[in-house]
């Protein structure tokens, strides 16, 4: 059997086990299954890395416990704003999406980017324009507003955030990464931002080696947490450049991305890479991070807290092929 593998974030935040509730960390684990199984599907029938981490980016965008698209965070005024990326390692070709409101699959629409548009990147009225002309489908604002993100809004608006904060509803990104039989990576990233940043704001989701990064020749990124830090130490590119240019191994790259210029660029981080060969690497400063991996020849498993990548992998019934 030829190698093929994917891996998957939910995000990365702050988070202690006393602060989530067991129904909400079901919640998770649930949504990342779901996520793992989609993508997996794609490559386990002979698909490209590309559709397999759109199709896993997609199952998180439309469940409501992620920040991306559906379950998104609230602007200053009360709205949702996306970001997505998606880069293919064979071709470097990118598709990117900035400040997109009606769009359901931002990241869909990233990929429709890469594939049919002469720009990389896209962003507001632009964006969803060319997402009307390619026949994407489109959603009314409450859509994708849910109860949890709306009082995180209000809370924030109260000045209230720190005492009455909800570990999940304030920021978030979702991401994955894939190899395909051919031996093709790709990465795919989208958001939905921060909770009461300000309208227009963009992130490091759809900038190019800041959030998002892809190259058959070394690695593919995706990260999450803090945008503007993530997106002033080009954190993606990064892990890319360590191993390429200092011979780092994946995972020795990706802690060493979490920790650059840590005295400078504060803040939560997550990152998740993969290789050539298939294995993955995740990183954050978390202590928290919403993660998945399954390859070809091995088990597959979800994870929430930093304790359980010392642990063995965790078995889900449902996934089993």
């Amino acid at each position: 059997m030829k190698k093929f593998a994917i891996a998957i974030h939910g995000g990365a935040e702050t988070v202690k086990p006393s602060e989530l509730d067991k129904e909400k960390e079901e919640a998770y684990r649930e949504g990342l299954a779901d996520a793992l199984k989609e993508g997996y599907n794609v490559l386990e029938k002979g698909g490209s890395a590309l559709d397999a981490v759109e199709a896993a980016v997609n199952s998180m965008e439309q469940n409501p416990v992620f920040n991306a698209a559906r379950g998104a965070s609230l602007t200053q005024r009360g709205e949702t704003e996306f970001d997505a990326a998606i880069m293919d390692g064979n071709t470097l070709r990118v598709g990117a999406v900035g400040g997109v409101r009606y769009v359901q699959h931002p990241i869909s629409l990233a990929k429709v980017i890469l594939q049919k548009c002469k720009h990389c990147l896209l962003v507001g009225t632009g964006a969803e324009e060319f997402a009307l002309a390619n026949n994407l489908p489109l959603k009314g604002p409450e859509y994708f507003v849910t109860p949890e993100k709306r009082e995180a809004w209000l809370d924030k608006q109260q000045e209230k955030a720190e005492k009455k904060r909800m570990p999940g509803s304030m920021s978030d990104t979702v991401g994955a990464v894939a190899l395909d039989i051919n031996g093709n990576l790709a990465a795919a990233t989208s958001t939905g931002g921060l909770t009461d940043q300000m309208k227009g704001r963009v992130g490091d989701t759809p900038i190019i080696g800041g959030g998002t990064f892809a190259n058959n020749e070394v690695c593919a990124v995706s990260c999450t947490g803090e945008g503007e830090a993530i997106m002033r130490g080009v954190l993606a590119h990064e892990v890319y450049a360590m191993m390429k240019y200092a011979g780092n191994s994946l995972q020795s790259a990706t802690d060493k991305a979490i920790e650059l210029h840590a005295d400078k660029l504060e803040g939560d981080r997550g990152i998740l890479a993969m290789d050539s060969t298939g294995k993955a690497a995740f990183g954050f400063n978390t202590g928290f991070m919403k993660r998945g991996y399954w390859a070809a020849d091995e088990e597959p498993f979800v994870a929430l807290w930093e304790s359980e990548k010392l642990r063995k992998p965790v078995k889900l019934k449902e996934m089993e092929k």
